[in-house]
């Protein structure tokens, strides 16, 4: 059967947005949400890991970018136990992971938050970097705010879950070929000679999680990270990118 949810649904929109501003952006930029009492809220509930977005992929010599589904696959699953053993170092109770169903209709009620959460976590990206919050984004002091919501239509979520809070992540992640790592060596090499720092560059790590109240819609945490190093090929190394792009999940 043909998927119609396929994974890779996030990937191109995603990569161009984080590539436009991860020189500027810093290796993680989290914010959380202020609650009623305008202090950064805690969350207070279940939370539930939404099928991570995760694409791994070789970069060429000639820098194309080729996806590796077996990478892909491992990283999801070293990302998922990551997520799990971070929550339950905090005591935070977790409902099962929920699958994004291979056959849901993109128009589907379920399908549409899943899509509406991707273009809110891209805004936040865009409108959270330095300069870049809108007028209706910012707080008394004028500082960018957490302010964003997917509306009501989270409860199909909070139904098909069981879960008070949805954890949504996207992971586009590269790894240089031998040929580019050859070729970046010398591009360095000569670079040093002509005085001008040529770096063709290699892999890059770039991720985007969002926490959401399924029973509110409104988006309360927020992490971008952005770095040059970072294997989610491997177990132990999936781990130090999971703390690094939960760091400041209000638990």
């Amino acid at each position: 059967m043909t998927a119609r949810f396929p994974r890779g649904r996030f990937a191109t929109a995603f990569v161009l947005a984080l590539l436009g501003s991860a020189c500027a952006a810093a290796a993680t930029r989290p914010a959380t949400a202020p609650g009623e009492d305008g202090q950064p809220l805690r969350i207070e509930g279940t939370v539930v890991l939404v099928e991570p977005d995760i694409e791994l992929s070789l970069i060429t010599a000639g820098g194309l970018l080729e996806p590796r589904e077996a990478w892909s696959r491992d990283a999801r699953r070293f990302y998922a136990e990551a997520v799990r053993t971070h929550l339950a170092a905090a005591n935070t109770p977790q409902a099962p992971d929920f699958d994004v169903p291979d056959d849901l209709e993109p128009d589907s009620r379920l399908g549409q938050v899943v899509r509406l959460n991707e273009a809110v976590a891209l805004s936040i990206s865009q409108f959270l970097l330095p300069g870049g919050a809108l007028a209706t984004k910012r707080d008394a002091a004028g500082q960018p705010r957490l302010d964003w919501t997917l509306g009501e239509g989270v409860v199909e979520l909070r139904a098909a879950s069981g879960a008070d809070y949805a954890l949504f992540t996207y992971v586009r992640d590269s790894y240089a070929s031998g040929g580019r790592t050859a070729l970046r060596v010398l591009g360095v090499i000569a670079g040093a000679a002509m005085g001008t720092g040529l770096d063709i560059g290699g892999g890059q790590q770039h991720g985007i999680a969002t926490l959401v109240d399924l029973r509110t819609g409104k988006v309360v945490w927020f992490n971008q990270l952005a770095r040059q190093s970072g294997d989610l090929r491997e177990r132990d190394e999936a781990r130090k990118s999971v703390d690094r792009l939960l760091e400041g999940l209000p638990l």
